[in-house]
């Protein structure tokens, strides 16, 4: 199982996609038949983790390599995504763009993956979400650029960003993604360069009304039950501004998610073709992933870690789906249960494209290549993972879970061998002092190895209202927030 060349990669990343939310899980309502058999033809991991609960940090992440402490994206990006100037007249005063303010790069200075595999030949396209700032100009190692002006967009009247101008398409944004990937693949296979595609879906954010979705998708769902998701009492401390509902509502909002992950798995099927038809398919290491996690009743709650305030760090929340499929080099059938963090994305991936960083010392997160092979290399001598969502910090072992929130609290602990749905906090267990103590104490040194000190997230304000660039008084150079505005 050798590689004679450096290999395609398609990189493709969903939005707010839960872990539990395909069938390669154990989920037997949702119907996702293509990214099921990726699984089978790949590398399934069981325990695969966002670095932030939430979309901005955890892209910004993956790209780079370093935790928000060191980037310095501590929430979801608000504004900073054009400057409203340099928009057609037809668009300066759409309600859509009423808030932008001055276009950020908010990965500027920063090594990225994308980068070092241009500069090692790669041809790179990014086709779908961006949400890292300054939306109208390609950036990081990218030559081919179609995104969205702002963060996210409707489904049904999406605003397309292509050749550096901004269009409203009357078409659903899942099958735009599609079509200009597919459109990648095909110039691709003209040429003689390896290339690096992001495909990354704004499925399945919200919303999910009937009318976001095409009815094909929706009326699959017509007579679920919806027996897979838990049906919770709301969290008390579930915020008001996210879709959430109980009854008739819950099996809406559903309804919803589901037809947008079908419709999703459907576009990634006419990818898996259009390689396939091109002989592109053996030479091609195929990714698919969540940006973070997601609850849709889960705890009572409806979000990710900014659907509770204070924020939150269930499993449900930052565990990922993430599947490896490379025919020939990554076994198929393999469930991998180690525990894994988008941190260790970077490595990984230049470790497959034959690319040596000099300074991958200086980064938290190590290659999992080894693992993906089926080789029985250690990944981690102590295997530990850390979280982080602004002043609320996480770290998790195969056993325990310490959720620790700067200055005052409340802090948690929860035991996942016995209470692998984190429903006992035993963070006031007599008996349990001695592992906070530890976890504590194991937590403040990783996170000190690694915090670049100006963009530390104990001292950003983050509350999950998104990121801005607007100056916060007292907050530290480096990031700045906004708190009554919509949710992301």
């Amino acid at each position: 199982m050798t590689m004679t060349k450096q290999p395609n990669i398609l990189f493709i990343l969903a939005d707010d996609l839960g872990m539990w939310a395909l069938g390669a899980a154990g989920n037997h309502e949702v119907l996702t038949p293509n990214m099921d058999k990726l699984a089978e033809d790949g590398v399934w991991c069981d325990n695969f983790y966002c670095t932030s609960p939430v979309c901005s940090p955890a892209r910004a992440s993956i790209l780079s390599g370093k935790i928000p402490s060191q980037h310095g994206v501590h929430d979801w990006i608000r504004s900073g995504n054009m400057n409203k100037e340099k928009l057609e007249p037809a668009f300066k005063d759409h309600p859509l763009f009423k808030e932008e303010h001055k276009a950020i790069d908010y990965l500027e200075g920063q090594t990225t993956y994308p980068q070092l595999l241009a500069e090692a030949g790669y041809v790179c396209a990014l086709s779908g979400k961006w949400h890292l700032g300054n939306s109208l100009k390609p950036h990081q190692g990218f030559t081919h650029w179609y995104t969205i002006a702002r963060g996210g967009c409707h489904y049904m009247q999406p605003d397309i960003v292509e050749n550096g101008n901004v269009d409203f398409k009357e078409e659903y944004v899942t099958n735009l993604i599609t079509e200009n990937a597919i459109h990648c693949i095909n110039e691709f296979s003209q040429g003689d360069r390896p290339f690096y595609l992001s495909v990354h879906y704004t499925a399945p954010h919200s919303p999910w009304d009937r009318s976001d979705h095409p009815e094909k998708y929706i009326s699959m769902y017509d007579n679920c039950l919806f027996h897979s998701v838990p049906e919770l009492p709301i969290h008390p401390n579930q915020i008001p501004t996210a879709p959430y509902g109980e009854g008739e509502r819950r099996k809406e909002l559903l309804r919803g998610y589901y037809a947008s992950i079908t419709a999703m798995d459907d576009g990634i099927g006419q990818l898996m073709a259009e390689l396939e038809e091109k002989d592109m398919r053996k030479n091609t290491l195929i990714i698919v992933m969540s940006d973070n996690g997601m609850n849709m009743g889960h705890h009572g709650v409806w979000g990710k870690g900014n659907g509770t305030f204070p924020l939150n760090m269930f499993d449900t929340s930052i565990k990922v789906p993430a599947i490896f499929s490379y025919p020939g080099v990554i076994p198929s059938g393999t469930i991998c249960e180690e525990l894994i963090s988008q941190y260790d994305i970077f490595p990984t991936l230049l470790e497959y494209a034959g690319i040596h960083y000099p300074n991958e010392e200086r980064l938290p997160g190590k290659s999992f290549a080894g693992l993906l092979r089926g080789e029985a290399d250690c990944f981690r001598d102590d295997v530990v993972i850390f979280d982080e969502y602004g002043p609320v910090r996480m770290i998790r072992t195969k056993e325990w879970k310490y959720v620790h929130r700067y200055p005052y609290g409340p802090h948690e602990l929860y035991h996942l061998k016995d209470d692998p749905d984190e429903e006992i906090n035993k963070i006031d267990d007599t008996d349990c002092e001695v592992i906070v103590d530890n976890l504590r104490n194991r937590l403040g040194e990783w996170f000190s190895t690694y915090v670049e000190p100006n963009k530390d997230g104990i001292y950003a304000p983050v509350t999950g209202y998104g990121q801005v660039n607007l100056a916060v008084p007292g907050l530290r150079e480096g990031s700045s927030f906004a708190y009554k505005v919509d949710k992301e």
